[in-house]
């Protein structure tokens, strides 16, 4: 097996694919992210914390929303199966679709809350998230496995972004159909227990995640021979780790592709794994190779960090046209 360094200088001219025609259903946690921006001059006389006197409100799509969001900003044609509440917060989910040209697909679970994930923010520093959330119904899990069944047809690569919030109890079987069906299947895992996904086409763990399935590791060789195994355990095509500021590694059969990290300056890291994985997944799905694919992700991510919030990459930011 060979293992190699890519970097721009070796790949300086990844030419631009055609995204039109490449269709991704996003299937996971959907949620609702909500930014409260505001001055902070004081300290509350109440406890020591700092008084937000909030000037402005932002509502964006979170969770596997924003993994859809981030596709249809690359130009893929994008569509997002999950559950959110008959709520206020699930009718503004939808509106955020609409408006980012996503095909919705959402259950509407009249027995729970969308998840919201409110974020205070002062001085462009991020004071308190504060996180409402509800796990779906069973009835709503299985019409929603009927409906990931007859939507397959339409879709050539299937992202599972698990944010462990309760929409994926069935992701075993929407991946052996998928697989059976001849998809690329994505999937960014959460949890203690990564066997659920076994069969995907790749996982794409953060380091954090990947130690809490196989352990600490205490060198290059010892991680790479612990991803190994996992990947053929689970029996993947392909695990890509990201790495944070160590960038990207990923792991196949025939070699292990490392890049470093591509970020100018970082600014929030939120919501990055979903920009790498939907990057990661429209390229593929267009026909690129996974040397070019990664080196696109990496890009892609470095680009995002350096933005505020959950936020999206354009094709014209990645390949300058």
């Amino acid at each position: 097996m060979t293992s190699r360094l890519l970097s721009a200088d070796t790949y300086p001219h990844i030419p631009a694919p055609q995204l039109d025609d490449v269709r991704i259903l996003v299937v996971g946690d959907v949620m609702l992210d909500r930014y409260w921006f505001g001055d902070v001059s004081r300290i509350s006389p109440e406890a020591p914390v700092p008084i937000v006197r909030i000037e402005k409100r932002e509502e964006r799509l979170g969770g596997a929303a924003n993994v859809a969001r981030n596709a249809a900003a690359l130009g893929a044609h994008a569509g997002l199966l999950g559950v959110v509440g008959a709520d206020e917060a699930g009718a503004q989910v939808e509106a955020l679709l609409n408006d980012s040209r996503i095909h919705s697909f959402l259950q509407r679970d009249d027995a729970i809350s969308t998840i919201i994930k409110l974020r205070v923010i002062g001085r462009q520093q991020q004071l308190v998230r504060v996180d409402f959330e509800d796990a779906p119904t069973d009835a709503v899990l299985r019409d929603k496995l009927t409906q990931f069944n007859a939507l397959l047809p339409d879709y050539s690569v299937v992202i599972f972004s698990d944010y462990n919030k309760g929409s994926l109890v069935n992701v075993a079987e929407m991946i052996a159909a998928a697989r059976a069906a001849g998809k690329i299947v994505m999937v960014d895992p959460k949890g203690e227990d990564f066997s659920p996904y076994a069969g995907a086409t790749m996982l794409t763990p953060n380091k954090s995640e990947l130690k809490r399935i196989v352990g600490s590791w205490h060198s290059e060789d010892q991680l790479t021979a612990k991803a190994q195994a996992l990947r053929e355990e689970l029996r993947l095509d392909a695990l890509l780790l990201t790495r944070s500021e160590e960038g990207m590694s990923l792991y196949t059969a025939n070699e292990v592709l490392h890049v470093h990290a591509d970020a100018r300056e970082v600014f929030d890291v939120s919501g990055a794994g979903d920009t790498v994985i939907a990057t990661m997944a429209a390229m593929l799905g267009a026909g690129m190779t996974m040397a070019d694919a990664i080196m696109t992700a990496n890009r892609a991510g470095g680009i995002v960090v350096g933005k505020l919030g959950t936020a999206t990459v354009t094709r014209e930011e990645l390949f300058g046209k």
